[in-house]
């Protein structure tokens, strides 16, 4: 029986797979700006982020980027690590494609983990996939648990629980910056182990305004293994070039 199962690190995908998020600076009639003083309530702000995520979806047509995966596994059995670099191109709304530039380390790591992500993550991109992973009430309840300043804007922080035990949702927390109404930072784990070789999986994403965009910058992920041993995670996005859809008579 092998440690180390090439679905052990699967729990990640549910946050690389996520589209990213764009960022409005005019305000629709719909979603009138917030006063810093007058923070909004969970629903008031669930609402807004469900809609400007649909409005941002619609505009965007595509984006390139590179993307640095460097695993590390430490266990019993000894130590293993790899690294891969890879050229993602997306295309509006459901094609996404990679390119390894380069691949080194471990071969077991590559091809039972980092190859078996790129390819669970497009398959992610189905429809019917797409539907069940959404962040609205329709995949999960919301609770408000803070408002908050950081360095860049306000943040609204909400409790996020999975309403079915989908191994692409996750339980935890989400930090929505209070003027794009954009997930700039989430901290959760999987609401469904994504093997029974893991006891623990924990998952961190940071994103970054790039432009007019909201876009992941970094993904730290750990697992623990049940039968002993610890793995980790880090993709770091980078180089990123988006092509807006543009609308005749659009705000964007």
């Amino acid at each position: 029986m092998k440690v180390l199962n090439p679905s052990v690190l699967l729990g990640v995908l549910l946050l690389s797979c996520l589209c990213p998020w764009r960022s409005t600076t005019a305000q629709s009639e719909n979603t009138p700006a917030i006063a810093s003083h007058t923070p909004l309530n969970a629903e008031e702000v669930v609402n807004r982020l469900v809609q400007k995520n649909l409005e941002r979806a619609e505009a965007l047509a595509a984006y390139r980027g590179t993307r640095v995966y460097r695993l590390e596994y430490r266990g019993f059995t000894g130590s293993r690590s790899a690294e891969m670099v890879v050229d993602v191109s997306y295309r509006s709304p459901r094609t996404k494609e990679f390119s390894i530039r380069s691949e080194t380390g471990s071969r077991l790591l590559i091809e039972r983990v980092l190859h078996k992500l790129l390819q669970t993550e497009k398959e992610a991109l189905n429809e019917d996939n797409q539907a069940a992973i959404a962040l609205n009430r329709n995949n999960y309840q919301f609770a408000l648990q803070g408002y908050t300043s950081t360095p860049t804007a306000p943040c609204y922080i909400l409790s996020v629980e999975p309403l079915t035990k989908n191994k692409l949702l996750y339980r935890g927390r989400i930090w929505v910056d209070a003027q794009d109404f954009a997930v700039v930072r989430i901290e959760a784990e999987p609401a469904k182990s994504p093997s029974f070789w893991t006891k623990e999986n924990r998952i961190e994403q940071a994103y970054a305004k790039v432009g007019d965009f909201w876009l992941p910058i970094l993904n730290r992920s750990s697992s623990t293994i049940r039968l002993g041993g610890h793995a980790e995670l880090t993709i770091k996005y980078q180089d990123y070039q988006i092509t807006t859809r543009v609308f005749a008579d659009s705000a964007y």
